[in-house]
């Protein structure tokens, strides 16, 4: 009986304020950051991988979040825990002491997310698949037994979910083969940091355009003028080549959000993100009936299914995104998936930070194979940062993230990255060259 011998978790960070890299209104000088998390078992084989996306500060406090949760899972038989990852996730998020400190929301479930993530990560690495396979090979009646469906099931109901999920199963072989010929849209935020000066804004959109992206996102909320002039810079520079979408990072109230918007309305933008606070759903609905025909879109930082379930039931959003480490981890965001669906509104994931391109994009592509059955008016996000650290890296050519056919999850970073960016003590940190 193989058995997990440890959960470890090391503080990493990456100084991407230095070129600010990531900057945005609300994050102006952000360092990516991740409480990275590996689940060791004792015959020292196969280890589950994930990690914690912050953006510097508090990473530590991230850290700390998930050390607390290894009773939950050191000793505990592989073979077990990675039957029924469901069972685990249920028992996290429903523990009566740790649920205090939530409950479903905040950085104890953002740390629940990082230990149920790696559990899939190791179940996947001990199939020998990718976790999107792993996903989208399950049978139906598996997928909804891994989902909690309390305060949702007045609007997707388990025997919702399951004829939903048994409707497309005819087709997914067919969607496995077409997803690994020819990948998933991608859109990138590479070219629009709110940091970056407008010649070097005009030189990325014009790359991103000529590697084949049709969507380009700019961040948008720091200053208004500064935003009519960027996105001009952006529009003449984009061409009729691409759409250009527009993210606020929570920077507005609702009426300043329209207003702004309507100043903004001129460049067509395909859709503005998180233009108010991820917690004022009636906000969201408010500003979208305002700024139509631009859509609204939201995720990143909405913190469970049941905020996501509002949003969606009360019209309030065009553009659902998820986050592979915003909320309670892969089970929580096959819920968000199927009441995505249930309501007709396409989803396109966040991945703008550290690992989070090569962790959400296996949702992203269960979601076609198994859920969505369609890749229409959907895009992932791609940033250009810091995949080098990985040891699976994301692909994405022309413009299509490439489905990745190693297993795992994603987030497995190099040994070599990991004590280089250790915090605070990685040669990174220490040398005199940083702050």
């Amino acid at each position: 009986m193989t058995r997990i011998s440890a959960l470890d978790v090391t503080d990493v960070r990456f100084p991407t304020s230095l070129d600010l890299d990531g900057s945005d209104a609300m994050n102006p000088e952000p360092d990516y950051s991740a409480a990275y998390v590996v689940l060791r078992t004792d015959d020292g084989g196969a280890a589950g991988c994930s990690l914690l996306f912050t953006t510097g500060r508090g990473n530590d406090v991230a850290c700390a979040a998930v050390r607390t949760l290894a009773p939950y899972v050191v000793g505990r038989d592989v073979a077990e825990l990675v039957s029924d990852v469901g069972a685990l996730a249920r028992t996290l998020t429903w523990d009566g002491q740790l649920r205090w400190l939530g409950p479903e929301k905040g950085v104890m479930h953002m740390a629940i997310g990082a230990v149920v993530n790696a559990v899939w990560d190791l179940r996947a690495r001990l199939e020998g698949q990718p976790l999107w396979r792993v996903l989208a090979s399950l049978p139906p009646e598996e997928i909804v037994r891994q989902i909690d469906f309390t305060y949702i099931d007045d609007v997707l109901t388990p025997q919702d979910a399951l004829a939903l999920l048994a409707g497309n199963e005819a087709g997914r072989a067919a969607r496995t083969a077409a997803l690994e010929a020819e990948g998933l849209p991608a859109y990138t935020t590479s070219a629009g940091w709110l940091g970056y000066d407008d010649a070097k804004v005009a030189r990325l959109v014009r790359r991103s355009v000529a590697d084949g992206f049709t969507m380009l996102k700019l961040k948008v909320g720091g200053d208004l003028e500064s935003d009519v002039r960027r996105l001009r810079v952006a529009r003449v520079a984009a061409g009729e080549g691409a759409h250009i979408a527009l993210d606020a990072n929570q920077r507005w109230g609702v009426d300043q959000a329209i207003a702004w918007m309507e100043r903004l309305a001129e460049f067509e933008p395909y859709w503005i993100e998180e233009p108010t606070s991820p917690d004022d759903v009636l906000g969201h609905g408010t500003i979208r009936a305002a700024v139509r025909p631009i859509r609204v879109a939201t995720g990143e930082h909405v913190q469970n299914r049941v905020v996501f379930k509002q949003l969606l039931q009360s019209g309030a959003i065009d553009v659902v995104q998820i986050d592979a480490c915003r909320v309670g981890g892969v089970n929580e965001n096959l819920a968000i998936l199927l009441l995505a669906a249930r309501f007709g509104v396409p989803v396109c994931p966040h991945a703008g930070g550290v690992g989070l391109c090569e962790m959400v994009q296996h949702l992203a592509m269960f979601d076609f194979v198994a859920v969505a059955g369609s890749s229409e008016g959907r895009w992932i996000e791609y940033v250009d940062h810091l995949h080098e650290h990985f040891t699976d890296p994301v692909v994405v050519e022309r413009g299509r993230y490439r489905a990745p056919s190693a297993p795992g999850g994603g987030a497995r970073l190099r040994d070599a990255s990991i004590a280089e960016f250790r915090y605070p003590d990685g040669p990174a940190w220490t040398s005199s060259a940083q702050p």
